[in-house]
């Protein structure tokens, strides 16, 4: 954004008013952004896609190091806002529309070709976003995400620990996770009541080629839905088997019948579906 205006100067110029239900809180500090731009990876000839494009300060960031970026937002009213503090930028464009409902066809006709993905999400929004790229089919390069502290925990979670999640499998099948920085909430104007946490997930197209990959999902899917159940429960309740059978087939994958299934790792779900396409 210009120099002599902050966040909050071009928001008092414009009047601008937050809306909650949308869950905007802005980041300030120049440093920061220019470290979540560097978190990125981002090259000097790549396209950025962002996700809630709010005051335009990550924008402005990314745009300074990316070839062209492109930025999503669903609050029209904050066009005056971006008016002003994209000022100068030249190869930033702001869509106001929501990458949720759109198709990939509608996402490619916009942003054609490969690109890396950068956000400040809203948390209300940021398991559906996440997995809205890395189940697609869409070119994307990597994902680098601000979310709550403790979805950033999940996102990088280690079988059988706490956080440990579908979500946290559903990351590995596409990919690695890391969490680059720790953000407090007071760098957020205006502050959240949580503290977040900036995660790069670097995106491994063809991680799982040659395995059943939509019986996999329904493993991990169905291992964590009663997560106090056993595996085997929990399997003979998805696949409608006996316990007996379910506890036969997890002994066959080499792991205890009596495991539960937070502690199986991404490998260990594939090799159970390699045993369950024998049985």
């Amino acid at each position: 954004m210009s120099e002599e205006l902050s966040v909050k100067d071009v928001i008092a110029a414009t009047g601008f008013r937050f809306n909650k239900g949308l869950g905007q809180n802005f980041l300030t500090d120049k440093n920061l952004l220019a470290a979540i731009a560097f978190d990125s990876g981002l090259g000097k000839d790549e396209t950025a896609v962002e996700v809630g494009t709010g005051a335009g300060t990550l924008t402005r960031a990314l745009a300074a190091i990316a070839g062209r970026v492109i930025s999503f937002e669903v609050d029209s009213s904050l066009a005056p806002v971006l008016e002003l503090s994209l000022r100068g930028v030249e190869n930033a464009e702001v869509i106001f529309r929501d990458v949720l409902k759109m198709s990939d066809e509608q996402f490619e006709e916009i942003v054609s070709g490969e690109f890396r993905l950068v956000a400040n999400l809203p948390y209300y929004i940021t398991t559906p976003l996440i997995m809205r790229f890395l189940e697609s089919d869409l070119p994307v390069k990597s994902l680098t995400v601000m979310v709550q502290k403790e979805v950033a925990d999940r996102l990088v979670a280690e079988a059988g620990s706490a956080d440990y999640s579908a979500v946290t499998l559903a990351v590995q099948m596409a990919g690695s996770a890391k969490i680059t920085r720790l953000v407090s909430r007071k760098m957020f104007y205006p502050a959240p009541n949580v503290d977040s946490a900036v995660v790069h997930i670097e995106v491994e197209r063809g991680k799982l080629a040659g395995e059943d990959v939509p019986l996999i999902h329904k493993l991990v899917r169905s291992a964590f839905a009663m997560r106090r159940k056993t595996l085997a429960n929990n399997l003979s309740v998805a696949f409608g088997i006996s316990k007996s059978d379910a506890a036969d087939i997890i002994s066959a994958a080499g792991l205890d019948p009596f495991i539960r299934g937070e502690r199986l790792s991404l490998e260990d779900f594939k090799t159970l579906s390699h045993v369950f396409l024998k049985s």
